[in-house]
C-alpha cells in the first residue's frame, strides 16, 4: 500500500475484520503511513443506504476492505433465510457502490466457499461458480455472496476500478461466535466438547453422520492472505483472473473429516468419553474443498496447521470464558 492511504474495515469488529485490523495496525506500528478507518454496527447501519453515503462522502476512504457480512452455521442459515439473503445484500449493494461514489478506486469483498454447487467436482475450482445447484441449507447466503462477486466483477467492467473478491474456506480462530446454536462447525465443537470435560459428560453428541469433510483456515493466514491479494499489483492480479472470473480462492489446500475434527476438539479440550453421532441431523454438503492453486502461484500459502490452530483458538476461549465469569 502506498503512503498515507486511507483504509476503511467494515466490518472490523468481527473475526475477519479483526485480524485484518490488527494486521494493518502492526502495519502501521512498523511505519506505514496508513490511516484505518473503522465504525461499529452501532454508529453505521451498513443496512442503511442514506448512512452509508453520507460516512463515505464524509470520509472518502482510498480503499474499502469489506468484511462485515451475517453469517452463521446450518441451524442459522436454516432458520433465517430470510435475514441472511436481505441483510448481505444490502450490505454488499450499499458498500460497494457507495464506496465507487466516493472515489474509492480499490476495493476487497470477503466472500464463502458455500457460493459453489452443491455438486461440484472437488476440490473446487474459481470456474466451477454458477455450474450447478447451491446447497439448499446456505442457499440465501450464497446467493447474495455471488451478487458481492458479480457487483464488484461489473463495477471493474463498467467504471474502470480495481474491485478484488476473495473466497474463504471454514475460518476460525480468535475472535469466533461460540454460540451452542448459531455459530459454525469448529467454533459449535469446541463449546461443546469443553463444556462435556468440565461436567465429565459420558458422552458428546454431533450433528450427522461425521462423514463430510471440510477444510479449516485460521483467520489470521485469511487476514495475511487478504492483504496478500489486495497488495498486488493490478497487473498481476488482472493475469490470474479474467474479466468474468475475478474471485480468488483462500484455503489450507486439505480437509479433515467432522468426526476426525471433532476427535481433535475432543484431544486438545480433554474430553475422554464417547462421541456419536445424530444422523437425523442434517449433513449439508459431503465435501468442500478448495482449489487453491491460483493464490500459490501467485505466492501464499497457509501458515498455521490445524491442530496448531485448533490449540490456540480453545485458549483464546478459556481466556473469554474466564473474564466473562469474572464479570457476572
Amino acid at each position: 500500500m502506498s503512503d498515507g492511504t486511507k483504509i476503511y474495515i467494515a466490518g472490523h469488529r468481527g473475526m475477519v475484520g479483526g485480524a485484518i485490523l490488527r494486521q494493518l495496525e502492526a502495519r502501521k506500528a512498523g511505519g506505514e503511513a496508513i490511516e484505518t478507518i473503522t465504525r461499529t454496527s452501532a454508529d453505521l447501519n451498513l443496512t442503511d443506504q442514506t448512512a452509508v453515503r453520507d460516512f463515505m462522502q464524509t470520509e472518502r476512504p482510498d480503499v474499502v476492505i469489506l468484511a462485515a457480512a451475517r453469517v452463521g452455521g446450518i441451524h442459522a442459515n436454516n432458520t433465517y433465510p430470510a435475514d441472511f439473503i436481505y441483510d448481505n445484500l444490502m450490505i454488499e449493494c450499499n458498500v460497494i457502490h457507495q464506496a465507487f461514489a466516493s472515489g474509492a478506486t480499490r476495493l476487497l469483498q470477503l466472500g464463502s466457499s458455500c457460493i459453489y454447487p452443491r455438486a461440484v467436482p472437488q476440490p473446487m475450482r474459481e470456474d466451477a461458480l454458477l455450474t450447478g445447484v447451491l446447497e439448499p441449507t446456505n442457499e440465501p447466503y450464497a446467493v447474495a455472496k455471488i451478487a458481492g462477486i458479480k457487483l464488484c466483477e461489473s463495477y471493474n467492467r463498467q467504471h474502470g476500478v480495481d474491485y478484488r473478491s476473495v473466497m474463504p474456506t471454514n475460518l476460525y480462530g480468535p475472535g469466533d461466535n461460540f454460540h451452542p446454536e448459531n455459530s459454525h462447525v469448529l467454533p459449535a465443537l469446541i463449546r461443546r466438547f469443553h463444556e462435556a470435560a468440565q461436567s465429565g459428560a459420558e458422552e458428546v453428541v454431533i450433528w450427522g453422520s461425521g462423514k463430510p469433510r471440510r477444510e479449516f483456515l485460521h483467520v489470521d493466514d485469511m487476514a495475511e492472505a487478504s492483504l496478500f491479494v489486495l497488495d498486488l499489483p493490478k497487473d498481476i492480479y488482472a493475469a490470474s483472473t479474467q474479466p468474468m472470473l475475478s474471485h480468488i480462492n483462500v484455503g489450507s489446500g486439505s480437509d479433515v473429516s467432522i468426526r476426525e475434527l471433532a476427535e481433535m476438539v475432543a484431544a486438545t479440550t480433554g474430553f475422554t468419553g464417547r462421541i456419536t453421532q445424530d444422523a437425523s441431523k442434517p449433513d449439508g454438503t459431503m465435501r468442500k474443498l478448495m482449489d487453491v492453486s491460483r493464490l500459490a502461484d501467485m505466492g501464499w500459502r497457509a501458515g498455521i496447521g490445524l491442530e496448531q490452530g485448533i490449540q490456540g483458538t480453545y485458549e483464546w476461549f478459556l481466556k473469554q470464558d474466564a473474564a466473562n465469569l469474572r464479570s457476572a
